[in-house]
């Protein structure tokens, strides 16, 4: 398992159907190492910072497993950082990581919190109007990580697994939940009692829990 890119930068504005957008999706390799905290990596940001950036989803994960993927859809070569990730990975696939899971890049130690959910600026970025539902619905979505040691990270860091989640609920499980939960009470249940997911989603999940039809 390896970083093979580091990503960062600084939120700008575009034009987003004739009117003014701030993201902070346009991100750009940084070989390091830079310092790692528990609100994200020096010399990054987010324009969002409801829906992204935080103590849960300081860092954004994406595998380069799945560029081959995107490549054939969207019929052109990919550069790093191509879905707004921090860092581009190998080894790390949402089918097999777990929620919980803690991971040592560089000095830092690390811990999947929850899986990343596609919004809209994927779109602008990739010039095409459902990215976000084609990344939802493939199950390539990505996932995030909270900091629970700060530290120095760079690209061609090896990451080092140190613990498993408890429950082995893989991030796929919870992306799915997050798009189909109101249907499934019992996968609901089951994840609202993992410690290490995202206290964002698990009150999520609660109110769908308790709004659920039979």
């Amino acid at each position: 398992m390896k970083v093979e890119s580091l990503n960062i930068g600084r939120p700008i504005t575009v034009d987003y159907h004739g009117k003014p957008l701030e993201t902070g999706i346009y991100k750009r390799p940084a070989g390091g190492p830079v310092h790692l905290s528990v609100n994200g990596l020096e010399g990054d940001g987010q324009a969002d910072l409801v829906n992204h950036g935080g103590p849960d989803k300081a860092l954004c994960v994406y595998p380069l497993e799945h560029y081959a993927y995107w490549e054939e859809q969207l019929d052109k070569k990919l550069e790093y950082a191509a879905f707004g990730e921090n860092i581009t990975t190998t080894g790390l696939l949402e089918t097999e990581v777990c929620i919980g899971d803690i991971y040592e890049i560089g000095t830092a130690l690390l811990q999947v919190s929850q899986p990343r959910y596609p919004c809209f600026k994927l779109s602008h970025k990739h010039g095409e109007s459902d990215m976000s539902v084609k990344l939802l619905t493939s199950g390539y979505s990505g996932f995030y990580l909270r900091v629970l040691r700060e530290g120095e990270i760079s690209a061609d860091d090896i990451i080092v697994k140190k613990q498993s989640g408890s429950g082995a609920v893989p991030v796929s499980k919870v992306l799915h939940l997050m798009e189909v939960g109101r249907k499934d009470k019992t996968g609901l249940a089951d994840v609202i009692e993992l410690d290490s997911l995202a206290e964002g989603i698990r009150s999520r999940f609660r109110d769908w829990l308790g709004s659920s039809e039979d």
